[in-house]
């Protein structure tokens, strides 16, 4: 079997599957030979930051000298960045064999009366196959969608539960409330499990708190007043943190989102609850200060970034990120159906100072069409909207506008995926 046979296996899953309960997940699990139960799990859920705190966790165990396994979702360009084993994606032979592993797994439950396991359960079993096989110590596991009912949830027994922002999105699956999408998220929490959470909102910190509680857990919020913004410069954000285990230093982050320090200081504390005063706070400086998480507010062209922003929290942190220097901005947008996109196109419009927004439709089912996000565009702002139908087209008359302005790509992990791949292939 080669990897565009595996490949093309896996993306045709969700055509005749469905998505199925987390106890058919341990039984596929343990099909597998339940490699989870090997592994020292770091359990990771939230609807802004969980792709960045999962990375800095893995990076932060790598410079204890650990043996780490990363899984997290989607992918931008290529499946195999899912499944990471200290720090690395896993090359194209090793996907091609554990693919056959978990296939062979999945066809015996078929055979058994079992149903096929569903697109991301079986890249789950292959994560934990793969990091079982390669000897890795600590799993990081960023759910898919929610927590209480994810594939992930089928881990029983993880060393931590990490809950990160809750925002409104996936509503039609989550709920219409912050208390309701933060009950899903918090039943990732399990008996006797410490709980690490970032402050939201006095109503999803609510649900949160109480879902530990009624656990019996040790349940520690990291608020927004650990830590203090010192400032950006060369394309680093310095910030500086309110405790004497950190000592008076100066922390640093390969990236300009004003969001990050917080979802830094989470992953810290975890850190520091796993390590105690073994941890090596140098160490974990510089790892922080070095790693560059892609599609975060990430500069893939001089003065071009690319930011996953795909829901109205995420945009609203956008806007708080670009840098107040009175230079000018170019926007290309696209968002998915199944998003709130006009009440997102309505905050950037309302929030943020862009000389021109380009518009563009992303590839596949879920696409929003571009004359559709232009009309919306045009309710809430007076500045020209520029529709292109394929992102390359878009992404090239920017190029050919831009003069001093910096341009921003945001809207969807689809577009900044298509993005980062068009200017590896043809730009």
């Amino acid at each position: 079997m080669t990897y565009g046979e595996a490949t093309e296996y896996i993306l045709y899953i969700p055509k005749f599957t469905k998505k199925n309960d987390a106890q058919h997940t341990k039984i596929f699990l343990k099909y597998l030979g339940n490699p989870q139960e090997r592994l020292k799990v770091l359990h990771v859920a939230g609807t802004n930051g969980k792709g960045s705190v999962c990375a800095y966790l893995d990076s932060m165990l790598r410079s204890e000298g650990k043996r780490t396994g990363l899984f997290t979702s989607p992918h931008l360009i290529k499946i195999n960045e899912r499944i990471a084993i200290d720090g690395r994606q896993i090359s194209d032979d090793n996907f091609v064999k554990i693919f056959k592993k978990t296939l062979t797994a999945a066809q015996r439950m078929e055979a058994e009366g079992c149903p096929h396991p569903s697109f991301f359960e079986f890249l789950l079993g292959m994560a934990l196959c793969a990091f079982f096989d390669g000897g890795v110590e600590y799993a990081v596991i960023e759910t898919g969608l929610g927590g209480r009912l994810d594939a992930t949830r089928s881990i029983e027994r993880p060393l931590v539960c990490v809950i990160t922002s809750i925002g409104l999105d996936h509503t039609e699956y989550l709920g219409d409330t912050l208390e309701k999408i933060a009950e899903e998220k918090a039943g990732i929490i399990r008996p006797g499990v410490p709980v690490f959470y970032a402050q939201t909102a006095d109503e999803s910190d609510r649900v949160i708190e109480r879902t530990a509680k009624e656990q019996g857990n040790f349940c520690k919020k990291i608020g927004k007043d650990a830590y203090e913004i010192l400032g950006i410069r060369d394309k680093h954000i310095a910030f500086s943190c309110f405790s004497a285990y950190y000592g008076n230093t100066t922390w640093k982050l390969n990236n300009i989102g004003v969001y990050q320090p917080h979802n830094a200081m989470l992953a810290m504390e975890v850190m520091r609850h796993l390590f105690g005063k073994n941890g090596d706070i140098k160490q974990w400086r510089e790892a922080l200060a070095d790693l560059k998480w892609a599609g975060r507010m990430e500069e893939v062209l001089p003065d071009v970034y690319v930011d996953g922003a795909h829901n109205v929290s995420a945009i609203e942190a956008f806007v708080q990120s670009v840098p107040k220097d009175g230079r000018g901005n170019i926007v290309l947008f696209s968002a998915v159906q199944d998003k709130d996109y006009e009440e997102m196109i309505r905050c950037l419009c309302g929030q943020f100072k862009a000389e021109m927004f380009v518009v563009t439709q992303i590839g596949g089912d879920r696409g929003t069409d571009a004359q559709a996000l232009a009309e919306v565009f045009r309710k809430y702002t007076e500045q020209p909207v520029i529709v292109k139908e394929s992102v390359e087209e878009a992404l090239r008359f920017m190029l050919k506008h831009q003069k001093e302005e910096r341009v921003y790509c945001l809207g969807s992990l689809y577009l900044t995926g298509r993005i980062k791949e068009l200017i590896q292939e043809v730009i």
